[in-house]
């Protein structure tokens, strides 16, 4: 099930084990932490913890006798395993057992975040397993969670103020989390959010930040360029960094045009969030391949220079500057 129904499933009891899956930390943060107010009393003796790679072959005993523990003072025992993929032999020679049959007072919670380093079993498949899908949320989603959380603090604020919270944060639900509790702290006393309100309170990642770059070049507003690059800088980036920054953004923007894949599956294959791929390819979209490639090697033909000793990081900045804004002459 999607997280967002995970909340209202919790309505008609615990289930015996669940699996949280995906790259969202915030939802099985939030996931984990909902199973606790509701069912577990005194977590001192009902809340045991596993790391999974500490659990191999006939260490996954420990594990199920955990879970086989009966609660004392308390509705539920959970037992949270972190990074769980056991082999299919594993699954069949001590763990199908429990699975099956599992405990009815024991919640067996399986929180999954990195991925599986070899094959493993599908746990997914098993009949006993929920599995709540902890994937990144859809804009939709992520909007109507911010304009929620602010009209129950009783602050009004307009569809734009929202979306920016999104982009600022990149659709990140623990940082929206964050920022929208600054906001709701900052208009306390008049009771309401605009955007400019948001570019006050909200930090920008430092992502979003080469992103705006990359969109006032494309944009050619170089007087936008300057005043993000300047904001970096008063960051403690120095020459060096934002070129390593506009380097890496722009050949992962062309890495994400020739692989001509979806949004998610390119999301995979580059070991990125699906949201900031989506905002990556409308920039290298309107750009073009090759003026995209043409980017990443002014970037990357500098910054081989400054390795060199051939140029200062200063001077390097400065040339690629004059190059995306002014032409390839310049470089």
């Amino acid at each position: 099930m999607k997280f967002v129904l995970f909340k209202k499933s919790l309505e008609d009891g615990a289930q015996p084990i669940y699996l949280f899956d995906g790259e969202e930390e915030y939802f099985k943060e939030r996931g984990e932490q909902m199973l606790k107010e509701k069912f577990l009393g005194e977590p001192s003796l009902n809340y045991t913890s596993f790391q999974g790679e500490n659990l191999k072959g006939s260490s996954l005993s420990t594990l199920i006798s955990a879970a086989e523990c009966f609660p004392f003072m308390s509705e539920k025992r959970i037992v949270k395993v972190t990074d769980f993929y056991p082999t299919e032999k594993e699954y069949e020679t001590y763990l199908r057992s429990y699975f099956e049959n599992p405990q009815k007072d024991t919640i067996l919670l399986i929180v999954n975040t990195a991925r599986s380093k070899g094959k493993s079993f599908d746990l997914k498949k098993v009949k006993n397993v929920t599995w709540v899908d902890c994937s990144k949320a859809d804009d939709d989603t992520v909007l109507r969670w911010i304009y929620t959380r602010f009209k129950r603090a009783g602050i009004a604020a307009d569809t734009e103020s929202c979306e920016r919270v999104m982009r600022y944060c990149l659709a990140d639900m623990s940082r929206v989390v964050g920022e929208t509790e600054k906001l709701i702290a900052y208009a306390a006393e008049s009771k309401k959010i605009s955007a400019g309100d948001v570019d006050t309170v909200v930090y920008r990642d430092t992502d979003y930040k080469i992103y705006e770059m990359t969109g006032a070049i494309g944009a050619r507003n170089f007087s936008k360029y300057e005043t993000v690059l300047s904001e970096l800088m008063s960051k403690s980036f120095d020459e060096t960094a934002v070129l390593n920054s506009l380097s890496s953004y722009f050949r992962t923007m062309f890495e994400i045009l020739i692989l001509k894949k979806s949004d998610s599956d390119t999301a995979q294959v580059l070991g990125m969030k699906e949201y900031a791929v989506k905002m990556s390819r409308c920039q290298a979209e309107t750009m073009g391949t090759e003026t995209v490639k043409k980017y990443f090697m002014f970037c990357n033909c500098a910054l081989n220079s400054v390795k060199s000793g051939k140029i200062s990081a200063q001077g390097a900045l400065l040339k690629v500057n004059a190059a995306l804004f002014f032409g390839e002459k310049y470089n």
